[in-house]
């Protein structure tokens, strides 16, 4: 059985790394053999510390994508508009998706913004 409509869908993903793109994702610098990195991860054993840089990337990423999603969406809106589009449900599906998908980006800000604000309360002694 199949559904019209949903095969150009392509739901967003975190991405995953290879066994051989662990190690060069995860490196922390500065931390040398046996000792523990940010997380408290043991970095002898080979698992450590993300760096900054490759979260920025995955949030350029999701923002980008977030904005190609609302810009399909208002392609359809359009065509449905002026009658161009030959069914009312594609519409209806990206504008659901990139609604969706837009409360999730707002909800990873205000939790980044959350985490922040408790990093800069802490008292350092």
């Amino acid at each position: 059985m199949s559904v019209s409509g949903i095969e150009g869908f392509t739901p967003l993903a975190a991405p995953q790394l290879g066994a051989s793109q662990l190690g060069s994702a995860l490196r922390a610098p500065g931390i040398g053999e046996g000792s523990t990195g940010v997380a408290g991860i043991d970095t002898a054993s080979g698992v450590q510390s993300a760096r900054g840089a490759d979260f920025g990337a995955m949030v350029l990423d999701g923002i980008d994508r977030l904005e190609g999603l609302q810009d399909r969406t208002d392609q359809l809106a359009v065509k449905a508009a002026t009658g161009d589009l030959g069914a009312i449900h594609d519409y209806t599906i990206a504008a659901t998706e990139t609604a969706v998908t837009t409360q999730l980006t707002v909800a990873v800000r205000n939790k980044a913004l959350e985490a922040f604000s408790e990093i800069m309360r802490m008292h350092v002694g």
